[in-house]
């Protein structure tokens, strides 16, 4: 088994040597094949500079893969898991305030049989009106919408099987969703509580805003997880709604008409019923075209819209037995 250690970079060149020191301290009692990957996403400072200078050192251990720009965390942890090759990855951040000493700790829960395992910052020592607070809002909003219960999706330190993340793509901010995708492909998740350490040096790039875009990624998660492979269920209820809406609104314009003698034509109820009648038509034959979109999407690429964790076929002794009986 070899372990790839992912670790994303921006503007960390006071933090990288005394981060990878600390790695090589507590992976000379772990088991395992390991090596390091450093995604330098776009740093202005002397970070790949650093880097190198560790790949030179250790060149066994360390692997070194340079963005022409800044294309933002998620797409960091994309590359280093593409230019990784170890059967467990794990992810953590550059900026010490994660603990590598907590890295057999995620191994071990892995060892039982887990294909996830994430990391919870118990005792996090960031500021609490800007980050803390707001981290526990979103978490919480996660969990509940998704049916994925972490107190910590934040955290980056986690720990994943290959064959967990291959079944995986990344998009836009998308990799604090990592465990609810992998839950959709059937992992097997859990949870234990890390070290969180206050920041030494450089700061924070993350603020309050995050949480906007926490929602805003969280509401296109769960379109994914639930409608992308029967997007007619969400289009065509919703459209269903629409029409019967409508169809209610004229009933009771005519029902108004003969009892009250009111005239339905001048009525602005009579612009809304048809309005919502055609706008529920409308999406109806959009969750159609997505449905035809979904099924293009789906044989064009050959991809399963199941997944599959073991096949047992039968041995010799099977198949007699089973002629016997």
């Amino acid at each position: 088994m070899k372990l790839s250690i992912v670790v994303p970079v921006y503007n960390e060149q006071e933090n990288l040597p005394e981060l990878f020191d600390q790695v090589l301290d507590v992976m000379k009692d772990v088991d395992y094949d390991w090596d390091i990957t450093f995604v330098d996403d776009g740093s202005k400072d002397a970070s790949v500079k650093v880097m190198k200078l560790l790949q030179e050192k250790h060149p066994n251990h360390v692997r070194s893969v340079v963005f022409s720009r800044n294309y933002g965390q998620t797409a960091a942890i994309s590359a280093g898991i593409d230019n990784s090759d170890g059967d467990i990855v794990v992810l953590m951040d550059a900026d010490l305030q994660n603990d590598p000493a907590d890295i057999p700790l995620l191994l071990a829960e892995l060892e039982k049989g887990y294909d996830v395992v994430s990391g919870w910052r118990k005792d996090r020592q960031d500021n609490p009106m800007t980050r803390t607070i707001p981290s526990r809002f979103a978490n919480h909003l996660i969990s509940s919408t998704t049916g994925v219960h972490l107190h910590d999706y934040g955290c980056t330190l986690k720990a994943y099987r290959r064959n967990v993340l291959d079944k995986i793509n990344l998009y836009g901010e998308m990799h604090r969703f990592i465990p609810v995708y992998a839950d959709d492909a059937g992992a097997k998740i859990s949870e234990v509580v890390v070290q969180h350490h206050p920041r030494k040096h450089g700061k924070a790039n993350y603020g309050l805003e995050r949480t906007l875009k926490v929602v805003l990624d969280l509401i296109t998660v769960k379109f994914l997880m639930k409608f992308s492979k029967k997007p007619i269920y969400l289009f065509g209820g919703v459209g269903f709604g629409m029409m019967v809406i409508g169809f209610g609104l004229f009933v009771w314009l005519a029902i108004r008409r003969i009892m009250s003698e009111i005239g339905v034509l001048t009525s602005p109820w009579f612009q809304i019923a048809v309005m919502m009648f055609l706008l529920g038509f409308i999406a109806i034959l959009m969750g159609l075209i997505a449905e035809l979109l979904m099924r293009t999407y789906f044989e064009s690429q050959k991809k399963k819209t199941y997944t599959v964790r073991e096949v047992v076929e039968p041995t010799p002794q099977d198949l007699r037995d089973l002629v016997e009986a």
